[in-house]
């Protein structure tokens, strides 16, 4: 009976020992998303934000690739319900009289699927608030919380007093552009397209979310206050607007941390990268880091490993100089029709279109953005 209980007592210690924490900091998409993903392994996780309740902007949209959507989907959370699939991208040059200079269409499987934040935020949210594995916690302040028990800490808030502290190192670039945001409520239509028009001024993209709303992101260089509706009702041909929701915008940076940990923190999500949203990449980076921060957190699991330090290190080597090339290559197309605008001269529209007509570039271009590098 006493070797019985010995032997139990060695296997209890064992359970405890090998049970894995994790700390999220910050309360955001990405935080949540990734939240989700970890508890599903079974994992305890503990979110800790300057406020306990979720600030969600209703006009904010993101668009997910395919292969991320069925990650998502098969991971993390069933988000069929409230996302929106694109089966056409058509891109427009201004300078070319408007005309459609790219294509993208591909018979076989949607693009990509267009969801709001709200939405995939409050479902989050909801599934997690309910989970035994999950607690919100609110804080003020880092020094005195216990971040070293933890077996892993992942940094998702750009504010924080760790942030500044240890993730302050960056290769930045102002855009010197407001991103311009809203959703249009119109007559149903068929709304399976999705377009941008490279203007004099930025992109502005027309974003389906369903058959009557869509969403509009207007990136504009140097000018904070602007007419959206005007300018939306210029480039629009499509849609019978009834409604124009709220109007939100925001500055335009894009960043590229030097340095992806610091001890057993890792920075995550857009304090990472951030990208111009002209290819509406920047959550489908988060997503494909979650999945590899995923792969390798299983990999550990499955082996009977301990989330250590060293998964920082692994994380940071499979994911920094993909990253990097990625988001150079969203600043370069920037650039390009930037300075098409800055000549006012349409040699390069003319260019794009020509490479438009080439399916093995076409067909390349679509799999980078499904997939990523």
């Amino acid at each position: 009976m006493n070797q019985f209980n010995t032997l139990y007592h060695l296997i209890f210690v064992v359970k405890i020992k090998n049970i894995m924490k994790l700390a999220i900091l910050g309360n955001g998409l990405t935080s949540l998303s990734l939240a989700k993903s970890l508890v599903n392994k079974g994992i305890f996780v503990d979110i800790f934000s300057n406020q306990k309740k979720i600030d969600i902007n209703k006009n904010r949209t993101i668009g997910l690739s395919k292969k991320n959507i069925d990650f998502f989907n098969r991971e993390i959370l069933n988000i069929k319900k409230f996302s929106w699939d694109i089966k056409k991208i058509e891109i427009y040059s201004e300078n070319l009289q408007s005309e459609k200079i790219l294509n993208f269409e591909n018979k076989s499987r949607v693009l990509f699927s267009m969801i709001k934040n709200f939405d995939l935020q409050t479902e989050l949210f909801s599934k997690l608030i309910k989970n035994k594995l999950c607690n919100f916690k609110k804080i003020l302040s880092y020094k005195n919380s216990n971040l070293n028990k933890y077996n892993l800490v992942i940094n998702c808030d750009s504010r924080n007093q760790i942030t500044k502290k240890f993730f302050s190192k960056k290769l930045k670039k102002d855009y010197d552009s407001f991103a311009h945001t809203t959703i249009i409520k119109h007559k149903k239509i068929k709304n399976n397209v999705a377009s941008q028009i490279f203007t004099q001024k930025g992109p502005l993209a027309f974003l389906p979310l369903s058959e009557t709303e869509t969403s509009i992101v207007y990136s504009a260089r140097g000018e904070k206050n602007i007419d959206l509706k005007k300018i939306v009702t210029k480039y629009n041909s499509k849609y019978e607007i009834v409604l124009f929701e709220k109007l939100a915008s925001f500055k335009l940076k894009s960043v590229n941390l030097r340095s992806y940990f610091h001890g057993n923190i890792l920075a995550f999500g857009d304090l990472l990268h951030r990208i111009h949203p002209l290819a509406g990449q920047g959550f489908n980076m988060n997503i494909r880091d979650i999945n590899i921060l995923c792969e390798l957190i299983n990999f550990r699991k499955d082996n009977g490993l301990e989330l250590d330090r060293s998964i920082c290190n692994d994380f940071e080597k499979k994911t920094k100089h993909k990253n990097y090339l990625f988001s150079s290559g969203i600043d370069f197309i920037y650039e390009f029709f930037n300075l098409e605008s800055k000549i006012n001269n349409n040699i390069l529209s003319k260019s794009v279109r020509i490479i438009g007509k080439n399916k093995f570039l076409i067909k390349s271009f679509e799999e980078i953005a499904n997939n990523g590098l």
